[in-house]
């Protein structure tokens, strides 16, 4: 990998976690209504709550300790398992933090880094695929969570993300 390409990969990740999905992650739970964190369909589908802990689980583990080493003590089936847990504030403070810290780790990495292999979760994966992982893993989860809140808060939840008028405007040119 040249380094203009893994500049550009580091940039994107890191936008792409701190600067798109965390703060649609904060949109969704300002909709979500304030009794329904851990509110589930069945008892076999995530809460709000749950993809907050998961998430935080799933950066720290692999960005901060699989790429940049720090100590990892995750307890990946306690994240599931969860019924309730800490106030919104409290998770969402938790996964800011973790997400400032993995985007730290991730803007150092070089080419280098992100072709070395790295054992994370039991799997031998390059640092781009790890990094990948998790920008792909928190798309994922932020969609339910969004999803949830918008379910949860009705027709009137507010949740947006693009100016369909602007995109119009710019296709019809």
């Amino acid at each position: 990998m040249n380094t203009s390409i893994a500049a550009g990969f580091v940039g994107d990740s890191v936008e792409l976690l701190r600067d798109t999905y965390l703060p649609r992650m904060q949109r969704a739970v300002e909709a979500l209504p304030h009794d329904d964190l851990w509110w589930r369909p069945h008892p076999d589908a995530l809460a709000f709550g749950t993809i907050l802990l998961h998430l935080e689980g799933n950066v720290r583990q692999w960005i901060c300790s699989g790429l940049g080493g720090a100590p990892d003590q995750r307890n990946r089936a306690s994240e599931f398992a969860a019924q309730s847990g800490p106030a919104v504030a409290v998770l969402l403070a938790r996964l800011r933090a973790t997400v400032e810290e993995a985007c730290a780790v991730i803007a150092r990495m070089d080419a280098a880094a992100l072709e070395r292999d790295y054992a994370i979760q039991g799997n031998r994966v390059s640092g781009r695929w790890a990094v990948y992982h998790v920008v792909e893993h928190f798309a994922w989860h932020t969609g339910q969570a969004v999803w949830i809140a918008k379910a949860r808060a009705g027709a009137r939840h507010g949740i947006a993300f693009y100016d369909d008028a602007r995109a119009n405007a710019a296709r019809n040119g």
